[in-house]
């Protein structure tokens, strides 16, 4: 039988895509500043860093370096030189990525680039290659290996990167619970933005009618959607109906957690379940039950069912205005730093459901959906 594609390629491409816009942000101010992009390699080191810059710069390259080791043991060839040479790629790639984003950071007033930084990113790809390589000796690698060929079908890594993505992009706000991809309003404003000023303005379709607010019945809808869609999806690349049982009820655990800790980093811990209306509690419920209903269908049915409900979902999410109290909010989630990414939670909440809109319709359309 042929071996699963990993997922940790797709994995540490995201992972890098978000180290290139936590260092970048806000991509604004370009500018020579009369320096070379490598001076801060022969400056002295910074005389003021704290325990957190130094644990935040190891930590936050240490994923990236156990993906990439991950990524190159899990390739055809075996052996403990070819398992060595992933740490020394590994490290080298997390290094050279560090490397070139404390070089951009030359052109950016905003940010001060840094020999220390550097050093301590080198330090944590490293650090996460070698923990990648130890899981490896000690047969945890392998482990998950099985595990996933007895729950998961051979190419199901693009269903696995979104469903571990899913989380992270719920931990941005939304004006609906689990309602990703409310965008129709941001875009509307944007085009119009961008297109001030010039004759193209008037091409721009205008609104017979506002945006209308969501009543409850139209809530509850969303919310079941909501959280179906992960379930359907993880279906699609499941082998039996048991193991589904176990994905639903985790699903729902994970993205109602979730949606708490949002809620407690917006509006305060004691606001936490502040969401969960009759409405939201009814929407679970009914989302529980498709997600039953949906346990036999074969993963092509699934599939099919999966794309149906995102359409629903994002035809009825964007047909409902922000509230001005949710936009308030949006714009301090959007300023903010750490556990938000700069606001890049924001991104990952408005297109993961395009996302995975689009990796349904190609897997409807090829072999690999088939049962």
């Amino acid at each position: 039988m042929a071996a699963h594609k990993t997922s940790a390629w797709p994995l540490a491409q995201a992972y890098a895509a978000l180290i290139v816009y936590a260092s970048l942000y806000p991509f604004e101010g370009w500018r020579d500043q009369g320096i070379t992009p490598w001076a801060f390699l022969a400056s002295p080191w910074p005389r003021w860093w704290t325990g957190f810059d130094v644990g935040a710069n190891v930590v936050g390259y240490a994923p990236l370096g156990f993906l990439l080791a991950l990524a190159w043991m899990r390739q055809a060839t075996r052996g403990a030189a070819h398992q060595g040479s992933a740490i020394v790629a590994a490290t080298l790639a997390g290094g050279a990525l560090s490397l070139a984003m404390e070089a951009l950071q030359t052109y950016l007033p905003a940010r001060v680039p840094s020999n220390l930084d550097f050093g301590l990113n080198f330090l944590g790809a490293l650090t996460g290659a070698v923990l990648a390589r130890g899981l490896e000796r000690i047969g945890a690698i392998a482990h998950w290996s099985r595990l996933r060929n007895r729950w998961f079908v051979r190419d199901a890594r693009g269903a696995l990167v979104l469903l571990a993505l899913w989380p992270l992009a719920l931990v941005f706000p939304a004006s609906v619970p689990l309602g990703l991809g409310q965008v129709f309003e941001r875009v509307e404003a944007g085009v119009a933005d961008w297109l001030e000023d010039t004759p193209f303005l008037e091409w721009l379709p205008v609104r017979d009618l506002e945006l209308q607010p969501l009543v409850p019945g139209v809530e509850l809808v969303l919310v079941a959607m909501g959280a179906l869609v992960p379930c359907l999806l993880g279906y699609t690349v499941m082998r039996s109906m048991l193991r589904r049982v176990s994905l639903t009820v985790s699903a729902l655990a994970i993205g109602i957690g979730v949606t708490a800790l949002s809620a407690a980093l917006s509006w305060g811990p004691v606001h936490a379940w502040a969401w969960m209306s009759p409405a939201v509690q009814l929407g679970l419920t009914v989302g529980l039950a498709l997600a039953l209903l949906a346990l036999p269908l074969p993963r092509r049915g699934c599939a099919a069912l999966l794309l149906l409900a995102m359409v629903v979902h994002l035809s009825l999410l964007n047909q409902a205005p922000e509230s001005a109290y949710f936009a308030s909010t949006l714009r301090s989630w959007e300023q903010g730093r750490f556990i938000r990414f700069h606001g890049l939670s924001q991104w990952l909440g408005w297109f993961w459901p395009f996302v995975t809109l689009s990796y349904v319709v190609v897997r409807l359309s090829s072999r690999d959906a088939q049962d």
